[in-house]
């Protein structure tokens, strides 16, 4: 692994909400910066997407739903801070329980809600087999679905999508680094595929 690329870990939190708004990845960001402003130093650090469903009144989340910070080796000593914490989203509380640091594990198979990039699927995939070139990454990839999430101040636009035939190495490095813009956001952030249970 790259002396550049910071070894990344995920601290997981059980969390009681049973509804957010559409738009809820920039209100959870804020949210979570004012219990711990850390968070803002590092460029890398990101916001796994909540599992949901959409309704009319807004993203409903399952039992049992989990939050998820992937977060470098430094701040992790600092996570346990936001365990007990309420968090105003939108409107609705997002009540976090107590939280575990997890450490990332190779799969073959990645996923990305949605990786920032252009409005065109053979470009972005153009794209993307660049980002991954540069990186000294291999794997095939399929695009997903059009994603769009607004912001106050831009929509931004891009695809889902699931990377496979990934050696152990390369998948930990493209779990360390994402892909693109806005991981606070949870752009760009690869899970592994097999707890996707659709390409959305």
């Amino acid at each position: 692994m790259s002396e550049s690329i910071p070894e990344m870990i995920d601290a997981i939190f059980d969390i009681s909400c049973d509804l957010v708004p559409a738009g809820y990845p920039f209100t959870l960001w804020n949210a979570l910066i004012q219990h711990l402003p850390a968070l803002q130093q590092e460029a890398c650090v990101g916001v796994v997407p909540l599992r949901t469903s959409s309704s009319e009144a807004g993203m409903l989340l399952p039992k049992r739903s989990k939050l998820v910070l992937r977060l470098t080796e430094s701040l992790a000593a600092d996570f346990a801070c936001l365990s007990g914490q309420s968090l105003d989203i939108g409107g609705h509380t997002l009540q976090l329980g107590s939280g575990k640091l997890r450490k990332i594990q190779a799969y073959p198979t990645l996923h990305a809600h949605l990786v920032i990039g252009v409005n065109d699927e053979v470009n972005f995939l153009e794209d993307v087999t660049e980002q991954l070139t540069e990186l000294g990454i291999t794997g095939k990839l399929l695009c997903g679905m059009r994603n769009t999430l607004p912001t106050p101040d831009r929509v931004i636009h891009g695809y889902s999508l699931v990377i496979h035939d990934l050696k152990p190495h390369d998948s930990l490095r493209l779990q360390y680094t994402g892909l693109g813009a806005d991981r606070r956001f949870g752009c760009g952030i690869f899970v592994p595929y097999k707890v996707i249970t659709d390409l959305d």
